[in-house]
């Protein structure tokens, strides 16, 4: 049975590390895009990925382990990717070419350093490959387990998959009207949802993270054809 203090040690490491990705977003898109902005955006991704593995080392004296992937965790990423890119295409023909402005979002890409479709490409395949990895890893493996702690069982799926949203919330506005922050907002909410589940259920990161990488992939394809097309 879980005692007070370790609900209190949850809560205080996701207080440390749950802003960081806010912070990070705001200062690059929004408060100083730029060189300045962007370093502490990378600041704050770097904190997201050390601080769950300090917190978990020397406060959760716990075992950092690499596993092997199972033929059905492969599986179930790739159904779920391969759904979630069908869906993310299909909302983006539907509606999403009516509410982002290609203009202004070419100009917040300029603003951020992507000037060219190489530094594009580079860009784009660190977060399909590298970034999808380590959002798994800091928002399924350490802060879904710090709500488990807190509210065990589906609210804490929910909360963990809020607190995942909340940062692409300020993405989404730079590039999108209202409706697109809306849509897109559910949309991230409902696949952080998935992921915690895929996680939950096999307690790996294989199927989380393969899907991750396979909706980023969409995301990447969409990008280009706004930005480029």
């Amino acid at each position: 049975m879980l005692e007070i203090g370790d609900r209190k040690k949850a809560l205080l490491a996701l207080t440390l590390l749950v802003p960081a990705a806010s912070i990070g977003a705001v200062t690059a898109l929004y408060i100083a895009p730029g060189s300045w902005g962007q370093t502490l955006s990378a600041l704050c991704q770097v904190w997201l990925l050390v601080f769950p593995i300090a917190w978990s080392v020397l406060v959760d004296r716990q075992k950092l382990h690499f596993s092997l992937p199972k033929r059905r965790e492969l599986l179930a990423g790739a159904i779920w990717g391969t759904f979630m890119f069908a869906v993310i295409v299909g909302i983006y023909s539907l509606f999403g070419q009516h509410s982002i402005d290609p203009v202004a979002a070419k100009e917040k890409a300029q603003e951020m350093g992507i000037s060219s479709p190489n530094i594009f490409l580079i860009i784009e395949a660190y977060f399909v490959l590298v970034n999808s990895l380590i959002e798994e890893f800091t928002w399924r493996w350490f802060v879904c387990n710090k709500c488990q702690i807190m509210m065990p069982g589906t609210p804490a799926i929910f909360l963990s998959s809020l607190f995942f949203t909340l940062h692409h919330i300020f993405v989404i506005a730079a590039y999108s009207d209202w409706r697109g922050v809306i849509l897109g907002s559910l949309a991230v909410f409902a696949a952080g949802i998935i992921w915690s589940q895929c996680y939950l259920t096999y307690r790996s990161l294989w199927s989380s993270y393969i899907s991750h990488a396979i909706a980023d992939l969409a995301l990447a394809i969409i990008a280009w054809q706004i930005l480029f097309n």
